[in-house]
């Protein structure tokens, strides 16, 4: 299965240009959406999941145009969105169990297998009879993958997932999201560059409206390989490596900053050449430095 994005724009009445002629080619499998907020990441999950009309340009799934067949694209969709609401007095098998009839799961014992199966897969079979409203953030989003699989979907969109969640849900959350991507198309819009690196096999980069860069995560770096330097500098010498070399990126390092730059020969001062990372790339295509020969998108 295929998802082909073809010059999607769209444009709000207050004149902020979400999406402009966006054309990505997303195959099966994790496909990772990396970009900052405000990117207009969300714009397009929306307009995928038929929850948000564009101005222009095509969506086929296959041979089903998105924009024009929204009821057959909804019948193969699970969507998780970026804020997922649950009614915090009701049980999580209450709730998987109400959802699944709205998906036309009428046969009640066909019903039973299918929201016990999935509590089971995320993790949730124990805590089945708890009040949502007493689930952690881990929890609430994996009962929101729970009921994003109802009804089998073969496509599966995820927009910012494990955003706030602590070390260990997001690595149980990685777990899950790994499995499901296995047989499915599964699209992680998401603005932390780790999620991408760990999950996805195939990646986009978005900024302000328009499609960056795409390609392999693991081609990508090594593209970038070469033109990686680093050092450490103190807070005071940093504005002066800032207009003397193009930093991409800069973090603490046991109390002093660590600082990226990029730069296609030896930049000098003191910079030795770096491993480079997903990060890398992400921050060097963001600033304009990086343009990857990875063919199109």
């Amino acid at each position: 299965m295929e998802l082909k994005i073809r010059n999607l724009s769209k444009t709000y009445a207050n004149g902020v240009v979400a999406l402009d002629r966006v054309t990505l080619t997303i195959p099966a499998g994790m496909f990772g959406l990396l970009g900052p907020n405000g990117a207009g990441k969300s714009t397009l999950m929306r307009i995928l999941a038929t929850l948000q009309e564009c101005d222009s340009g095509s969506v086929f799934l296959d041979d089903i145009d998105v924009l024009d067949e929204k009821d057959a694209v909804r019948r193969m969709l699970g969507y998780l969105p970026q804020d997922f609401g649950v009614y915090p007095k009701v049980t999580a098998y209450e709730l998987l169990d109400h959802f699944a009839q709205l998906k036309g799961l009428s046969h009640k014992g066909r019903r039973r297998e299918v929201v016990d199966g999935l509590l089971q897969q995320v993790n949730l079979w124990e805590v089945r009879n708890q009040r949502l409203g007493g689930f952690s953030g881990g929890m609430r989003q994996r009962f929101g993958i729970a009921q994003a699989l109802l009804g089998d979907p073969r496509l599966i969109i995820v927009d910012e997932p494990t955003a706030g969640l602590d070390p260990q849900e997001r690595v149980r959350f990685h777990n899950l999201l790994s499995d499901i991507g296995e047989d499915k198309t599964v699209i992680l819009s998401t603005h932390i560059v780790s999620d991408v690196a760990d999950l996805c096999a195939n990646m986009a980069i978005i900024h302000k409206g328009h499609v960056l860069l795409c390609g392999d995560p693991q081609e990508l770096t090594y593209e970038i390989e070469d033109y990686i330097w680093a050092r450490i500098v103190t807070k005071q010498e940093l504005p002066m490596f800032q207009k003397r070399h193009q930093v991409i990126s800069t973090r603490l390092l046991t109390g002093r900053t660590l600082i990226h730059v990029y730069s296609e020969s030896d930049p000098g001062d003191g910079f030795e050449p770096a491993r480079a990372s997903l990060e890398d790339v992400y921050f060097a295509t963001i600033a304009g430095r990086f343009n990857a020969a990875a063919g199109d998108c």
